[in-house]
């Protein structure tokens, strides 16, 4: 593998509706050998019930699903306060930055929120807004 690809919960939603710009993302990762990787709590925050339940899980199917172990938590619990950012509205956040901080290098993480992602995943982490 040659870096990962993060999708946050709007990448996924662009997905999941086959914009062709996340579709040209996914071919060239494909093309790159570069892993593309979601955290499952974005899976939850990406559903949206006007979607065919099939549709959503073949978009999923096509991307890594990486669980948020207590290490990613923790991790991204001192993001929070490193950032003096209250888990409670910045929780997700937090948790898409400690994944893609716990990702092989090197990490895109594709998001419609590129300021607060750069604040958590600080200068290491390209954030691109999608």
């Amino acid at each position: 593998m040659s870096g990962t690809l993060v999708l946050d919960c709007e990448g996924l939603s662009k997905l999941v509706r086959r914009t062709p710009e996340l579709t040209e993302w996914l071919a060239a990762a494909e093309a790159e050998d570069i892993r593309v990787v979601t955290s499952s709590v974005t899976l939850v925050e990406a559903r949206d019930p006007r979607t065919n339940q099939a549709r959503f899980d073949y978009a999923v199917s096509r991307v890594n699903i990486i669980p948020p172990t207590e290490t990613v938590a923790r991790h991204a619990s001192k993001l929070l306060a490193a950032a003096g950012l209250h888990g409670h509205k910045y929780a997700l956040d937090a948790i898409v930055a400690a994944t893609a901080l716990a990702s092989p290098a090197p990490v895109t993480v594709l998001t419609s929120n590129t300021e607060d992602l750069r604040v958590l995943c600080g200068p290491g982490i390209r954030v691109l807004k999608i």
